[in-house]
């Protein structure tokens, strides 16, 4: 029997990974549950479980044909995640957005030979190797 907390939204009945693989497939037309058990390669009564949850918090629906039982995605249950997820798809766009600046800049830069990368080129050098010298001296110093 599934847990109560599993069964009151759609976040929580999304939460178990079968169920949004159940969705994935749903997503492209009615399945039925041995059609189910096909396309995911589990056990029938697994698949009739999460169906069970997903009906339950309205994710899918079920119809009669015959013998058989046909489910079907019904994604308004989803309209509260897709809002949740906007706001970080505003900050992931944002955030991707600065790195396209950021990675056109450097190319840029690489293909111009820019006063920074030459500036950079120059701290590449003997500064660097300076300084590990520096170190391995001081190291060597303290073994004698």
């Amino acid at each position: 029997m599934a847990r109560a907390a599993t069964t009151t939204d759609a976040f929580n009945a999304v939460a178990e990974p079968r169920r949004r693989q159940i969705l994935d497939v749903l997503a492209g037309g009615e399945r039925s549950v041995n059609e189910l058990v096909e396309a995911l390669g589990i056990a029938q009564p697994q698949v009739s479980k999460h169906l069970r949850v997903l009906l339950e918090v309205g994710l899918v629906a079920v119809r009669e044909e015959g013998r058989r039982r046909m489910y079907r995605l019904e994604a308004r249950p989803l309209e509260s995640i897709h809002e949740w997820v906007k706001g970080y798809e505003r900050m992931w766009n944002a955030r991707f957005d600065r790195l396209d600046e950021v990675l056109e800049q450097m190319a840029k830069e690489e293909n111009d030979g820019s006063p920074r990368r030459a500036a950079k080129e120059e701290n590449d050098g003997s500064p660097r190797r300076a300084a590990g010298n520096e170190k391995e001296e001081g190291h060597g110093g303290s073994n004698q």
